[in-house]
């Protein structure tokens, strides 16, 4: 579906994919208004829709004026996406506008700055897996999201030809197996739906926009199961 692109462009950035129940008011790819809630539990589907009405008032619009939704469609939480995901359609449908996803781990790079090097988000897949993808300092796709498990020799390609900023929740299980020279972790960082602002803005732009009806969240370990025996 096509639709009409607006010159006053309020967009609702929504971001579930990690234990940071975050939304965001932005305005032509800028950040107006933010809330969100990391305290280490699984709050999104107590606090969602709370922090949209918080957005919304603080942005001092009404639900009216949005152009889009956007939401973040991961990889991440199997819950937490299924609860920003469905949030998103079901506003996206009952206000007839767009519905933009964007990439958690993309949107997470976009919160770290660097002058030169690779930047590495890592989203935790539980045990000694994380979600990854890799960037370079401008934020460009170097490399596609993958989900593997971390070893002494992960990344080392990239750790031998420069620096590398590690960061995000799968940061912290990989400080002690990769220990090469150029490893540098940051702390502290985790998707916001700040960050959405600029994808979310960008995409609407080009009249990127999902199918309300069959949009689904990119889970990744869906499509790494074993291959079955003949």
């Amino acid at each position: 579906m096509l639709f009409k692109l607006s010159k006053l462009t309020y967009i609702l950035n929504i971001e579930t994919a990690t234990k940071n129940c975050s939304v965001s008011i932005s305005k032509e790819g800028k950040t107006l208004a933010l809330k969100e809630l990391n305290d280490g539990n699984y709050s999104h589907a107590e606090k969602l829709h709370e922090f949209i009405g918080q957005v919304v008032l603080e942005a001092k619009i009404a639900l009216s004026d949005l152009k889009a939704i956007a939401v973040s469609k991961g990889p991440g939480s199997y819950t937490g996406l299924r609860i920003g995901v469905s949030a998103a359609k079901g506003l996206s449908f009952a206000l007839d506008i767009p519905l933009i996803s964007a990439n958690t781990l993309q949107s997470l790079a976009l919160s770290v700055s660097i002058e030169k090097g690779y930047k590495i988000p890592l989203l935790d897949a539980r045990r000694m897996e994380v979600y990854s993808q890799v960037f370079n300092e401008k934020t460009e796709k170097i490399r596609e999201v993958y989900a593997e498990i971390i070893t002494p020799e992960s990344f080392s390609e990239y750790l031998n030809d420069q620096k590398v900023y590690f960061f995000g929740d799968g940061a912290q299980k990989c400080k002690g197996i990769i220990t090469h020279e150029n490893a540098v972790f940051i702390d502290g960082k985790f998707p916001s739906a700040k960050e959405m602002s600029v994808i979310s803005y960008e995409k609407y732009l080009k009249n990127d926009f999902e199918d309300v009806a069959y949009f689904e969240p990119f889970y990744l370990k869906e499509f790494l199961g074993a291959i079955p025996k003949k």
